[in-house]
């Protein structure tokens, strides 16, 4: 009978927060796999847990991936965790979740801490639509671009960032982002836990003159939304028509030109059913 792979997210800083369901869950595994088992055997230790600790991170994924599929092809139970927060957000888990799910391999979440919701959470900034960038590049070059690919983003967007590396991402937001208001959450549900809500250049210039400490997440507001330029009903028309000749029904068609564009839908309908004809 095939084992089952648990994804089980563990305390981004405090131990409270860790789940009685994650601690069964732990006890029952036949195995864990660890990103850093010298962490994990903390966590281990402190809830009294002995299991067998196996390496799984971003330099071996490939091979212990394959090591771990086997000993769960062959009935064995895997808990994945990471060094903090969910496994395989982020996080070379996804690839074991992929390998295990195209091996038909069950997958299980035990839900927990995730530092994006619990800054998102926080940060006083539109949480209904979002967008986890994670960490960005260290390579200033490919750090800009992926900030450039941002700039039409009218989602809040949500990063990473370790503070050796905060003033440098923080300068290059304001250039490419233009200024805007962003929530620095620090230490999350840690000692010293801080959240600050300032403009990119007011943070800029705060730690121009201080010294950043601990873990980031940065919440960045999304652009503000600009109306596009005005759409005639002749041109909502020949949208329509594109449409139609990709394959989409008429009234489908009708409908999806009328929510992109403002048009309105009955009138957009007869014109383009009349230039059909």
């Amino acid at each position: 009978m095939t084992g089952t792979l648990y994804l089980v997210a563990t305390p981004i800083g405090n131990l409270g927060d860790f789940s009685p369901r994650a601690v069964e869950t732990l006890q029952k595994a036949d195995f864990i796999a660890a990103e850093d088992t010298r962490v994990s055997m903390k966590l281990l230790n402190h809830f009294s847990i002995k299991k067998p600790l196996v390496s799984y991170h971003e330099h071996n994924r490939a091979a212990a991936g394959q090591t771990i599929l086997r000993r769960i092809l062959d009935g064995e139970t895997c808990a994945l965790v990471t060094d903090a927060g969910t496994p395989a957000i982020s996080d070379p888990g996804e690839d074991l979740v992929r390998l295990c799910a195209e091996n038909g391999v069950e997958v299980q979440s035990i839900p927990g801490c995730c530092a994006c919701i619990t800054a998102l959470s926080v940060s006083g900034l539109p949480t209904r639509r979002f967008t986890f960038e994670g960490f960005l590049s260290a390579n200033r070059s490919e750090r800009k671009e992926q900030l450039q690919n941002l700039c039409g983003e009218e989602r809040t967007m949500v990063f990473h960032e370790a503070p050796h590396k905060l003033r440098a991402t923080l300068s290059d937001m304001l250039a490419i982002l233009g200024d805007r208001p962003v929530a620095l959450c620090r230490e999350l549900t840690k000692l010293h836990e801080q959240t600050q809500r300032m403009t990119l250049s007011d943070a800029v210039a705060f730690y121009g003159e201080n010294e950043p400490r601990g873990e980031y997440v940065l919440v960045v507001s999304g652009c503000e939304k600009h109306s596009g330029p005005a759409i005639t009903l002749a041109e909502g028309v020949a949208m329509v028509l594109r449409r139609r000749t990709e394959g989409c029904r008429m009234k489908d068609a009708v409908r999806q030109v009328a929510d992109d564009t403002g048009l309105n839908r009955n009138e957009l309908y007869d014109a383009a059913l009349h230039e059909s004809l």
